[in-house]
């Protein structure tokens, strides 16, 4: 029982409305005609309304009804939902899966991997985060999120087991009317400090650790898009990933310049995929991470 109904009542409902009448939907549940009839009867008592017109051959769903019978339907699928996590829980998946990315983490290469996820654990709710830099870590360390795909700067903590996904590439970029994109050689510090640098920051400890920091005038973000907005319009300067610059640099928006003895890896930072050592994931987070590490081998 739900309140003043019971799931049974409603599932006689959606039936009927999906079948056309009392005596199919009798035939389609397997139940007597008389007892479908006290079911609706029995909803109609409880909540007040009339979900059927009678005066004709048949009962034809009224107005309400028909709103009604929509709702029961999202209520019984909401149902179906809640027995089949409890199933899966029985079997010792866990009842949700929370995954921490981090913003310079391309999409791209992990949706065959989340295609897959979906399909072996199909009731599995998984939830995502996506923060400023260091969020990911923070959401392993307190046990809000199983999983991170992240960077690990400058290196791998130990308390987090780590496996290497990818790289990503980062460029250092600015908009077409900035004075770096006119430089014809390498900047050296000199050319870069007077400039603002467009700065990625933890938002929680935004004077935290800072990696590649060449400028003596900082503009702080959180957000990676509202960072992107910043350099189109000409604000400053920043390392972008290679992934989310390749249009802007197409089309003219962006243009790259080199930096004498840059301390960026050429070939890119690594992505990781990572969980707290003293947490290991649950079923389908372990699933998961081994899918995650196969397509990263054969990729």
């Amino acid at each position: 029982m739900i309140g003043t109904f019971t799931l049974d009542q409603l599932r006689v409902l959606v039936t009927i409305a999906e079948v056309g009448s009392f005596s199919a939907a009798g035939r389609q549940l397997r139940r007597a005609q008389s007892a479908i009839s006290q079911a609706i009867a029995t909803l109609e008592a409880t909540q007040g309304v009339a979900l059927f017109d009678r005066r004709g051959h048949r009962p034809v769903l009224t107005d309400a009804g028909r709103v009604l019978a929509e709702h029961a339907r999202l209520v019984l699928a909401s149902a179906a939902r809640f027995e089949a996590v409890a199933a899966s829980t029985r079997g010792g998946v866990e009842p949700e899966l929370a995954l921490a990315i981090d913003p310079l983490v391309p999409t791209a290469p992990l949706i065959d991997s989340l295609h897959a996820l979906r399909e072996r654990f199909p009731d599995l709710p998984v939830s995502f985060s996506t923060e400023g830099l260091g969020g990911s870590l923070r959401r392993l360390r307190s046990g809000s999120a199983a999983l991170a795909i992240c960077l690990l700067l400058p290196a791998v903590p130990e308390d987090v087991v780590a496996y290497p996904l990818l790289r990503v590439g980062m460029r250092p970029v600015v908009a077409l009317a900035h004075p770096l994109a006119s430089l014809k050689r390498a900047a050296k510090p000199a050319d870069l400090e007077h400039h603002v640098q467009l700065v990625l920051s933890d938002p929680v400890a935004p004077e935290g650790e800072n990696f590649g920091l060449a400028s003596a005038r900082l503009w702080r973000f959180v957000d990676l898009g509202r960072r992107l907005d910043f350099l189109l319009a000409g604000f400053g300067w920043c390392r972008m990933p290679e992934h989310l610059i390749a249009e802007p640099l197409a089309s003219g928006q962006l243009k790259t310049f080199r930096i004498h003895e840059d301390p960026t890896p050429k070939e890119g930072l690594t992505i990781y995929a990572a969980h707290a050592r003293d947490r290991e994931p649950g079923v389908a987070g372990k699933w998961l991470l081994e899918e995650l590490k196969r397509r990263a081998s054969e990729g």
